[in-house]
C-alpha cells in the first residue's frame, strides 16, 4: 500500500476532528433530530418504535450521547422522519445508484421466479393416471440433490445453488403431489428443506421478500411430511426474513412462540430430556432473539438470549448441523460477536472474537465472522485491521460480501471515515462490493 499506518491515522483524526468537535457535532445533530420529530408531530416513543429502537437509545441520540455513524441506521432515522438523509445529515455521502440489468444477471432470479404463484399447478389437475413426470428424478436420488443444495448454500456458491435449484424444486413439487402414500411423506420433507435453503441464500443476500415466501412453503412442506421439527426449522428462516424486513416485533414474536414450544429457556425439566436436534433449534431460536434486541439497542435483554443459546450450547456434544443451523459453541460465540457490533460494543466483540475458532464450521460461518470482525475494527477506526477482516471474509464468501447490505454498509462506512487517506485495497475492495457511493 501506498500509505503508511501513520498516514491512515493522520487522516481519520483529520476527518473526526477533537474529541470536543464529536461532541458538538452529536448534540446539533441530536438537535436536529429532536427539531423535526416534533415537526411530525412525533412523541420519542412513536419514532422509537418507527425505528424498531428503545426509547432511551433516541433519547440519547437527541441529547447527544449516542452517535449515529451506520449508514443504514441513519437511512432508518431518515425515514423514520420523512425528510431526506441529506436533510437529516447534509455531509452524509448520497445513496448508491441501483444496478440495472438483465434477469439472468443474478444467479437466483430464476428460482425467485419460481416462488411465484402456485408452485406446481399442472399436478392439480385431473390427469389419470396421476404419475411422477417422466423426467423426475427417484426419491433416492433428490435426497442426495438436497443436500448439495445446502452445501451450496453454505459454500457461497450461489451460481451453482440456482442453477440446481431450477431443475430439483419444480420436480420436488410435483413429486409431493403425484408419488405415491408411502413416498409422499418423504418428497414434502425434501422440499421443506430445499425450500429452507432457498430462504437462507434469499435472506443472506438481503432480498427478504424472497425469503418470506421460501420460509413459508418450507413451513407448509413441512406440516404435509408430519416432520415437526422441520416446521421449527422452517420458522427460524421466517424469523430472520422478518429481520431482514427490520419487522423486529415480528420476529420477536415468531422467535419467542418457538422457545415457549420447545422449552422456555433451556433450562432441562420435565421427565425426558430434550434430542439434541430440540436443543440446537431452541438455541438458535434464542440467537434470534438476542439479535432481535441487539438491534433495538436493548443491551440487557440482548445479553440475556446470548447466555441462553450459551446455556443451550453447553448442553449439546460439541457444535452440530442439525437443520443446517450449525448451531452449537462456536456458533453462539459468532453470533455473540454480532451481538456485540450490534450493540456498538466494538472492543468485546474483537476480545470474543479472538477466542474463537472457527475453522471446522462452513465457508459461510467462518466469513461472516471475518466480517462482524471487520465492523468491530471499523467501529474503533482501525482501518488496516478492518480491511484486512473484510478482505478475508471476501476470500472466503465473496458473493456474501459484494451482495449483502451489512457488508457492503460496512465497507462504506469505513471508506467515510478514511476519507482521502483510505488505502488502496480498501477502496478497490469498496468498488467490487459497489459499495462507493
Amino acid at each position: 500500500m501506498s500509505e503508511t499506518v501513520a498516514d491512515v491515522g493522520d487522516g481519520i483524526r483529520g476527518h473526526l476532528g477533537g474529541t470536543e468537535e464529536r461532541d458538538a457535532e452529536r448534540r446539533t445533530f441530536g438537535a436536529r433530530v429532536a427539531a423535526l420529530r416534533a415537526r411530525r408531530g412525533l412523541t420519542q416513543k412513536e419514532l422509537a418504535a418507527r425505528l424498531g429502537r428503545t426509547t432511551s437509545w433516541l433519547s440519547q441520540v437527541e441529547r447527544g450521547i449516542q452517535p449515529v455513524n451506520r449508514l443504514d441506521v441513519l437511512h432508518r432515522l431518515a425515514d423514520g422522519l420523512g425528510v431526506s438523509v441529506a436533510e437529516l445529515r447534509p455531509d452524509a455521502p448520497p445513496p448508491a445508484e441501483p444496478v440495472e440489468g438483465p434477469l439472468g444477471d443474478d444467479p437466483l432470479n430464476r428460482a425467485r421466479l419460481l416462488l411465484s404463484g402456485h408452485p406446481a399447478l399442472g399436478a392439480l389437475l385431473p390427469r389419470p393416471p396421476a404419475s411422477p413426470s417422466p423426467g423426475d428424478p427417484p426419491l433416492a436420488g433428490v435426497r442426495e440433490d438436497v443436500e448439495r443444495v445446502w452445501s451450496l448454500a453454505h459454500g457461497d456458491r450461489y451460481a451453482e445453488l440456482g442453477a440446481a435449484l431450477n431443475s430439483l424444486l419444480p420436480s420436488l413439487e410435483r413429486l409431493a403431489r403425484t408419488a405415491g402414500k408411502r413416498e409422499r411423506a418423504m418428497a414434502y420433507g425434501l422440499l421443506a428443506r430445499t425450500y429452507q435453503a432457498l430462504s437462507a441464500a434469499f435472506t443472506r443476500r438481503n432480498e427478504a421478500d424472497a425469503a418470506w415466501v421460501a420460509a413459508d412453503r418450507s413451513i407448509a412442506a413441512a406440516e404435509m411430511s408430519g416432520h415437526v421439527l422441520d416446521v421449527f426449522a422452517g420458522t427460524y428462516r421466517l424469523a430472520h426474513a422478518c429481520l431482514r424486513f427490520r419487522r423486529y416485533e415480528q420476529a420477536e414474536h415468531v422467535a419467542r412462540a418457538a422457545v415457549d414450544a420447545l422449552g422456555g429457556s433451556g433450562e432441562s425439566g420435565g421427565e425426558a430430556a430434550p434430542a439434541p436436534e430440540e436443543l440446537s433449534l431452541l438455541g438458535s431460536f434464542h440467537l434470534v432473539l438476542a439479535l432481535v434486541h441487539a438491534r433495538r439497542g436493548d443491551r440487557p435483554a440482548a445479553r440475556r438470549e446470548t447466555e441462553r443459546a450459551r446455556s443451550v450450547a453447553r448442553r449439546l456434544d460439541g457444535d452440530r448441523n442439525d437443520f443446517n443451523l450449525e448451531f452449537g459453541p462456536t456458533n453462539v460465540e459468532i453470533q455473540a460477536v454480532a451481538v456485540a457490533v450490534e450493540l456498538g460494543d466494538a472492543g468485546e466483540a474483537l476480545d470474543t472474537g479472538a477466542r474463537v475458532d472457527a475453522s471446522a464450521l462452513s465457508a459461510e460461518r467462518r466469513a461472516r465472522l471475518a466480517l462482524e470482525l471487520g465492523r468491530a475494527h471499523a467501529q474503533l477506526r482501525h482501518v488496516t485491521d478492518a480491511v484486512e477482516c473484510f478482505l478475508a471474509a471476501e476470500h472466503l464468501a465473496p458473493e456474501m460480501v459484494r451482495g449483502h447490505e451489512t457488508a457492503r454498509s460496512a465497507i462504506r462506512d469505513l471508506t467515510l471515515v478514511a476519507g482521502r487517506s483510505a488505502p488502496p485495497g480498501l477502496r478497490e475492495l469498496a468498488e467490487r462490493a459497489g459499495a462507493t457511493g
